[in-house]
């Protein structure tokens, strides 16, 4: 038999064992006796056999492969979550398999379908905007659809569903906290800049208005949607006619955004104006002054997401919690007093 005509099936014969004992040696599982290892091992030696990963498949029900979807990889926080998603599976033995769904309804419907085709052991959503607005109405039917396949794990958002598992930032308290240092430090004129309507930008709204209406000024005026654009924030800045002296952004970038703003127009920061910034990531050390951001974790959600799905995959049975939530710090810059 020639050695590139070989597959799964020809070494289990050859070896006189299971295709599934030969996928649980190639791909190192510890349920197999290390007599049987050292068999299948010395087969595999002796006809120079590189097993394809599909074949590897086949006998454990599992291609070690799990599939990541994010709305974009340009934005700083996907990327980041994706880098430590894919450094944990590939710890624990996992591939990944990476889908840009853009932000649309239609196109996370067609990622999320095409994706599951990849024969993925599971999936992981990244981002707030796959849980919608938080009122759901249908549109995270896709996930529960999804679902009815693979474990599926949302980070940074919630959907409620059978074999669906969500890490969520405590976003609403880290935002209520973020503006009412704004307003202890005499703030009147407070700005929330927001880019979207997603679960997480609505919590983190929810919090800013909490901390304004407590401080007795009004919770609506200075909710302000922006482009995701540095010059994009400063122009809108610009156009507006107001004395402001305080920002809430939603992330970095918008505050990186906000920070030129005040450069370019000579306030004072932070003496005529403090600006806090959202996910504590390279562009808030980057900007000129360093942004006061709000650490929400990244990497220790991805490792919680990384470890809860390893003990669905080890075991089908397992059952962890449906989801966990992270507090959030904020991290003092030389943007706020």
């Amino acid at each position: 038999m020639k050695k590139d005509a070989l597959n799964i099936y020809d070494i289990a014969k050859m070896a006189g064992v299971s295709i599934a004992t030969v996928s649980r040696v190639v791909n190192g599982s510890d349920k197999v006796s290390e007599t049987t290892r050292q068999k299948v091992l010395a087969v595999i030696d002796e006809v120079d056999y590189t097993p394809n990963v599909f074949a590897q498949g086949l006998g454990l029900k599992t291609m070690h492969t799990v599939g990541i979807l994010v709305p974009t990889i340009v934005d700083h926080y996907m990327a980041t979550a994706v880098s430590y998603l894919e450094r944990g599976f590939k710890e624990q033995g996992y591939d990944c398999i990476l889908g840009c769904s853009g932000f649309d309804a239609e196109g996370k419907h067609a990622k999320t379908e095409m994706i599951l085709t990849k024969h993925i052991d599971a999936l992981v959503y990244v981002g707030s905007t796959y849980a919608g607005d938080g009122r759901d109405e249908g549109t995270t039917d896709y996930i529960r659809e999804a679902a009815k396949q693979v474990p599926v794990f949302i980070i940074n958002g919630s959907v409620e569903g059978d074999n669906i598992y969500c890490a969520v930032c405590e976003d609403e308290q880290a935002s209520y906290e973020a503006a009412s240092l704004l307003t202890s430090h005499g703030r009147k004129d407070i700005l929330f800049l927001s880019d979207s309507r997603s679960y997480s930008a609505i919590n983190k709204k929810k919090g800013y208005q909490r901390a304004l209406s407590e401080a007795g000024l009004d919770p609506d005026e200075g909710v302000i949607f922006v482009d995701d654009d540095i010059h994009a924030v400063r122009d809108t800045l610009f156009r507006m006619d107001r004395k402001i002296d305080g920002i809430l952004a939603v992330n970095d970038k918008i505050a990186a955004g906000a920070v030129k703003y005040a450069v370019e127009s000579g306030i004072r920061i932070p003496g005529d104006i403090e600006i806090v910034g959202y996910n504590n990531s390279q562009l808030a050390i980057s900007s000129t002054p360093e942004i006061s951001s709000v650490d929400n974790y990244t990497e220790l959600i991805c490792d919680d997401t990384v470890s809860r799905l390893m003990k669905i995959l080890d075991d089908r049975e397992a059952k962890p919690q449906r989801e966990t939530r992270f507090p959030c710090t904020l991290i003092y810059r030389e943007t706020t007093g």
